[in-house]
């Protein structure tokens, strides 16, 4: 393709005009792109949704294995501990997406215990990350609730 063309027998460029519109046609694409692209470590709601659902499931455990189950939470990241045999064992440990910022608050901050019956002792869970903020929290009742 030919960068010029003739006109009445002269050769002339791309106008100013015609480079401006393609400019700024390349400008709102890379930034269609850049808005699509996820953030890295996913989202703030869907980091509280995973601690959320992991919450309900150590609920759950509790119940179904008639057994405590203790959520230990920290800047860092979160576990989940089972009662076996008079004793804690802690499973893997979960970590926060880089960037995550975490406070927590309640009967003892930073942790909950789900009895045999699904009872927990309340926690709320505030995550915080580039300026935004979801919280977690876990009733008396043993609810767990994302707040956004």
């Amino acid at each position: 393709m030919q960068a010029t063309r003739t006109f009445r027998g002269t050769q002339r460029g791309f106008t100013l005009v015609e480079l401006m519109v393609v400019l700024v046609i390349i400008g709102l694409a890379a930034t269609a792109v850049v808005l699509a692209l996820p953030e890295t470590g996913g989202s703030l709601e869907a980091e509280a949704e995973r601690f959320a659902a992991r919450a309900k499931a150590a609920r759950d455990s509790a119940i179904v294995e008639s057994r405590p189950v203790a959520l230990q939470v920290d800047g860092a990241g979160y576990l989940v501990s089972r009662r076996r045999n008079g004793e804690w064992r802690p499973g893997p440990r979960h970590i926060w997406a880089q960037g995550t910022e975490v406070e927590t608050s309640g009967v003892t901050p930073g942790a909950t215990r789900f009895d045999s019956t699904g009872l927990a002792e309340p926690l709320r869970l505030t995550l915080r990350r580039r300026g935004r903020e979801v919280a977690v929290d876990i009733g008396p009742d043993g609810g767990v609730h994302v707040r956004r």
